[in-house]
C-alpha cells in the first residue's frame, strides 16, 4: 500500500491540540535511515508546524494519536500521559476461542522487558521487568476463524505491551509479525490491533475529550 507524504486524516484540530487517525504501516516518528523518515509526525508537521509529539504508536498498529501543538501543550499532554490520566482503549482480534470471565473486565499483571539478544521483542521477566497493567475483555467470538475480539485498556504504556501481554495468556494477536506463530501471522495482512477510543483533558481549557475511531477490521 503506498503512501502520499500529505496523506493525512485529521479528525480534530485545533490552536493546542490535534488528534489523528494513523494508518498501520507508517512509523508514528521518523526512524533511523533516510527510508524511515515518512512518518506520521512528519506529515503532520508538513500542515501544522509547530505539531510536537506527546505519544506513540508501534508502526503496524493503526488508530489514535495526539500531537500538541506548541511546547506549552506539549508539556501539559506528555505530563497527562506519564500520569496516566489519558484513557486509551484498543480494539484486537486475537487467535483461539479466549473465555469470558464473570467480572466485567479482566486483568494481566506482568512485568515486560526489552529481550536484548531479540530486539525489538519484548519479554514478560519476573526477576527485571517493569511493571506493566492491562485491562482486557472479550467483546466477541468468530467461531468460522477461530478468533476472539477483545477491548484492551493499558494501565502502564510498555513498548509492546498488549502484544506480550495477549501472547502471555496463549492468545497472540493475528497478524502480529513479531510475536505470533506463521499460522496466526498468515491469517491478516496486518497486526489487527487499533487504537479506537481516547478521553483526555484539553491542554488549554481543561474540558474532557473524547476521541472514537472504529477499527477497519
Amino acid at each position: 500500500m503506498s503512501m502520499h507524504l500529505d496523506e493525512l486524516k485529521v479528525l480534530y484540530a485545533d490552536e493546542l491540540l490535534l488528534v489523528l487517525d494513523k494508518p498501520a504501516g507508517l512509523l508514528s516518528v521518523p526512524g533511523r535511515g533516510e527510508y524511515k523518515q515518512d512518518c506520521l509526525s512528519a506529515r503532520a508537521q508538513a500542515r501544522y508546524p509547530d505539531a510536537l509529539v506527546v505519544h506513540r504508536l508501534d508502526m503496524a498498529t493503526s488508530g489514535l494519536m495526539v500531537m500538541a501543538r506548541g511546547i506549552a501543550a506539549q508539556r501539559t499532554l506528555s505530563g497527562a500521559f506519564a500520569s496516566r490520566s489519558v484513557n486509551k482503549r484498543y480494539v484486537a482480534v486475537v487467535d483461539g476461542q479466549l473465555a469470558p470471565s464473570l467480572q466485567t473486565w479482566d486483568v494481566i499483571d506482568l512485568p515486560i522487558i526489552v529481550d536484548w539478544p531479540e530486539r525489538p521483542r519484548r519479554i514478560i521477566d519476573h526477576q527485571r521487568g517493569k511493571p506493566s497493567l492491562t485491562h482486557w475483555r472479550v467483546l466477541s467470538h468468530n467461531l468460522s476463524d477461530g478468533t476472539t475480539r477483545v477491548e484492551l485498556e493499558p494501565v502502564t504504556g510498555r513498548s509492546h505491551q498488549l502484544r506480550v501481554h495477549l501472547l502471555a495468556l496463549g492468545h497472540a494477536i493475528v497478524g502480529d509479525s513479531l510475536y505470533a506463530s506463521p499460522r496466526v501471522q498468515a491469517m491478516a495482512d496486518r497486526l489487527l490491533l487499533h487504537a479506537c477510543s481516547l478521553e483526555l483533558c484539553h491542554p488549554g481549557s481543561a474540558q474532557t475529550m473524547r476521541f472514537v475511531s472504529t477499527a477497519p477490521f
